[in-house]
């Protein structure tokens, strides 16, 4: 259907990936052209913009600008070569902190901090993918990069389980702030649980799951956000970011 353009703002189910999400998404509308704005792992569950249609699909690099909001579980005292649940146990450690000390951390890593990508990431080196080289067990340099934290909010503590809210900039790896924050405390972690709740001003609220699209696809057109109201949410996102503060706060919850 060549004059289907939209977004369409996915609650992604865990389990799949972000592009095995959009080719499900492609076979409920029947369109030819369409792709995700921003990455979420396969465990990830949460907000995924998927534009359908040429119109909708030029507008990707305007959609992964806006700030993201997840609402995230670390696991303290093991860490994985993932730094996610998914992956290989590479070290535990005693876990000897108090909630005080958490907080002292997660204050340090708000604002402009530098992450070094994954191996377990997307990005390419060499035209190679990374995840491709680190199933080969190989691991190469890879430069930091500077990303912003506007918000990092501690939810809840249950020893080893720390749950926080973040909102970030583009380019974030929320597993690599996991696996930082552990780093920092001395004893390691991982992330176990991951949902985004927000990419610039698409919510978690407009979000359709998966399998309520699948169940009725005639229905699923109500779901589609034509690009003239994308354009226009996009504008005003833009004049609510321009408010932000720049180096955002943390917050004890």
């Amino acid at each position: 259907m060549d004059w289907i353009h939209g977004v369409i703002v996915l609650d992604k189910p865990p389990g799949i990936t972000s592009r095995q999400a959009v080719d499900r998404v492609k076979r409920i509308f029947r369109v030819k052209k369409a792709g995700h704005a921003g990455t979420l792992d396969p465990d990830a569950t949460g907000v995924l913009i998927i534009c359908l249609g040429r119109r909708a699909t030029r507008l990707f690099d305007r959609l992964v600008e806006g700030s993201k909001e997840y609402i995230g579980a670390m696991i303290l005292g093991v860490e994985t070569d993932t730094q996610d649940a998914s992956g290989r146990v590479i070290r535990r450690c005693e876990v000897n902190v108090t909630e005080e000390e958490i907080r002292e951390v997660f204050s340090k890593f708000v604002g402009e901090i530098e992450q070094v990508p994954p191996m377990y990431s997307a990005l390419r080196v060499g035209g190679r993918r990374l995840y491709e080289l680190a199933r080969r067990g190989e691991v190469v340099e890879r430069k930091p990069r500077k990303v912003r934290i506007y918000e990092l909010e501690l939810l809840k503590v249950e020893l080893p389980r720390v749950e926080f809210r973040v909102v970030c900039s583009r380019g974030t790896y929320i597993r690599t702030l996991a696996a930082d924050i552990g780093r920092e405390l001395g004893c390691g972690a991982h992330l176990a649980e991951l949902r985004r709740t927000r990419v610039g001003p698409f919510t978690i609220d407009m979000a359709v799951p998966l399998d309520v699209l699948e169940s009725d696809p005639k229905g699923a057109f109500k779901h589609l956000i034509p690009v003239e109201k994308v354009l226009k949410m996009l504008e005003e996102g833009d004049k609510v970011a321009s408010g932000q503060r720049p180096a955002g706060h943390a917050s004890s919850g």
